[in-house]
C-alpha cells in the first residue's frame, strides 16, 4: 500500500513539474510571440500599406532562405546531445560551418536576383545595400540566433532557452519602438540599418552566453548531412508553400489585401508556438524512449495529443476573440483584418493534430517518412495555394488552406501508426527468435 502510495505521489510530482516547465516555456514563448507582433504592428503604422507591402515581400522570401540555411544541422544537435552531452562541440562545429556556408550561398544569390526584382529605393546603390543588410540580417544572423535557443534545449536547460527566446523579441521590439516612434523611421530602406544592427549586438550577447558549455570543435558529421537535409527540406517547403500565396496575391490584389493578409498569416503563424511550447519539452524524452523502437513512445503520443488537441482549440479561440481589436494595433487602413483573421483562426487545430505525429518521426529518427509527409504535401500544396490564390483571390487562398493543413493530418498519423505497427512486430519477432536461441 505504501509502495503505491509513493508510486502515486512520484507520478503526480513528475505531473506537476512537467506543467510547470510547459507553462514556463510557453509563457516564454507566448510572451516573445507577442513582442513579435507588437513589432510588427510598430512597422505597419510607421511604414503605411505601400512600404509594408514591400516589408512583407522581402520577408516572404527571406522565411524561405532561412529554412535551408544550416541544411537542418540544428536538430541532430538537439538530437544526439540530448542522448550523449559530450558529442556537443562536435555537433556545434558542424552547425556553424553549415549555417555559415550556405548562409553565404544564399545572400550571393539573393543578391544576384532580389535588387532587381524588388524596388526599395530610386538609388541603386541604396537598394542594392539594403538588400544586402536584410539578407545578411534574416537569413544568417537569425539562424545564428536561434541556434542559441536549440543549444540550451539540447542541454536541457530549459529557462536559459525560455530566456533566449523572449530576449531576442524583446530586442527586435525595442529597436522597432526606438527607430520608428523615437527617431521617425518611416521607410524601409532606414529600418534595415536598425534591424542590421540590432540582431548583430543580440547574436555577439547570444555567443557570450554559450562559452560556458564549451567551445565548438570545428568538424563536419557527415553520417548526420543527410538527415539534416531530410529534416530540414519538409520546412523549406512549407515555407515555400506559405509564401507562394503572398507572393501571387501581391501581383493580383491590392496592398491593403496583402498588408492585412500578411498580417494574419503572421498572427497564425505564430500560434503553432503555443504547439512548439510543448513539442520543444518533449521531443528529447521522445528521442530517448524511441532509441530502441518507435513504438516504446506511442503511449505518451496518446497522451500528447489530447494535449496538443486542447492547446490547437484554445488558441483558435483566442484569435477568433482577438480579432476585432487588432486594427487598434495595427492601424483602421486595414480593413480586411478581422475577416481574414477569423476564417483562418480554426488553423491552429490542424496543425497541432499533424504536428505530434510528425514531430514522433522526428524525435525517432525516421526523418524519410516525416520528409516525404511534409515535401509531398508542401509542393504539392505550394501550386495549389498558388493557383487558387490566382484564380479566386482570397476565398481560394483561405480554402486550399484548410485543404493543405487537413491533408497532412490524416496522412501523417497514418505512416506513424504503421510504423509503430512495424516496430512492434518486429520487437515481437526478435524476442521469439532469442527465445528459440
Amino acid at each position: 500500500m505504501k509502495i503505491g502510495l509513493v508510486d502515486r505521489v512520484d507520478s503526480i510530482s513528475a505531473l506537476l513539474r512537467m506543467l510547470g516547465m510547459y507553462l514556463a516555456s510557453s509563457a516564454s514563448l507566448v510572451a516573445a510571440n507577442a513582442a513579435q507582433l507588437i513589432t510588427f504592428a510598430i512597422l505597419a503604422r510607421s511604414f503605411g500599406a505601400e512600404e509594408f507591402g514591400l516589408f512583407i515581400s522581402v520577408t516572404a522570401i527571406t522565411s524561405i532562405a532561412v529554412h535551408i540555411c544550416g541544411l537542418g544541422a540544428s536538430e541532430c544537435l538537439i538530437r544526439r546531445v540530448a542522448r550523449d552531452h559530450t558529442i556537443y562541440p562536435a555537433m556545434l562545429g558542424h552547425n556553424l560551418i553549415l549555417s555559415l556556408a550556405s548562409g553565404a550561398i544564399l545572400v550571393l544569390i539573393g543578391m544576384a536576383v532580389l535588387p532587381f526584382w524588388i524596388r526599395l529605393d530610386a538609388s541603386a546603390l541604396i537598394n542594392a545595400l539594403t538588400m544586402l543588410l536584410l539578407l545578411i540580417t534574416n537569413i544568417v544572423l537569425v539562424r545564428l540566433i536561434t541556434l542559441t535557443e536549440q543549444i540550451f534545449i539540447a542541454h536541457s536547460q530549459f529557462a536559459a532557452a525560455n530566456r533566449s527566446v523572449i530576449g531576442f523579441a524583446l530586442a527586435r521590439t525595442i529597436a522597432a519602438a526606438t527607430a520608428c516612434l523615437v527617431f521617425g523611421v518611416t521607410r524601409l530602406t532606414d529600418w534595415a540599418v536598425w534591424q542590421f544592427a540590432t540582431h548583430m549586438l543580440v547574436m555577439l550577447i547570444y555567443a557570450r552566453s554559450l562559452r560556458r558549455l564549451g567551445p565548438p570543435r570545428y568538424c563536419i558529421v557527415r553520417d548526420e548531412l543527410k538527415l539534416g537535409v531530410l529534416f530540414a527540406t519538409p520546412f523549406i517547403f512549407r515555407a515555400i508553400r506559405q509564401n507562394a500565396d503572398l507572393i501571387v496575391l501581391a501581383s493580383v490584389a491590392n496592398q491593403e489585401i496583402v498588408g492585412s493578409y500578411g498580417v494574419v498569416r503572421r498572427i497564425v503563424d505564430s500560434s503553432y508556438l503555443s504547439i512548439d511550447a510543448m513539442n520543444r519539452l518533449i521531443y528529447p524524452g521522445l528521442a530517448r524512449l524511441s532509441a530502441t523502437g518507435i513504438h516504446h513512445m506511442m503511449g505518451h503520443i496518446w497522451k500528447l495529443l489530447l494535449a496538443a488537441i486542447a492547446i490547437g482549440v484554445g488558441t483558435a479561440l483566442v484569435i477568433y476573440v482577438a480579432a476585432p481589436y487588432l486594427p487598434l494595433l495595427f492601424g483602421q487602413e486595414y480593413t480586411s483584418l478581422v475577416v481574414f483573421c477569423r476564417i483562418l483562426s480554426a488553423t491552429p487545430i490542424l496543425l497541432a493534430l499533424w504536428a505530434i505525429a510528425i514531430d514522433g518521426l522526428g524525435a525517432a529518427g525516421l526523418h524519410g517518412p516525416r520528409a516525404a509527409i511534409l515535401n509531398t504535401a508542401n509542393a504539392l500544396g505550394a501550386g495549389v495555394i498558388a493557383w487558387a490564390s490566382w484564380v479566386a483571390p482570397p476565398a481560394g487562398t483561405f480554402i486550399s488552406i484548410y485543404v493543405i493543413e487537413g491533408s497532412i493530418v490524416i496522412v501523417a498519423w497514418l505512416v506513424l501508426l504503421h510504423l509503430a505497427r512495424k516496430s512492434r512486430q518486429a520487437a515481437v519477432m526478435a524476442g521469439q527468435e532469442s527465445t528459440h536461441t
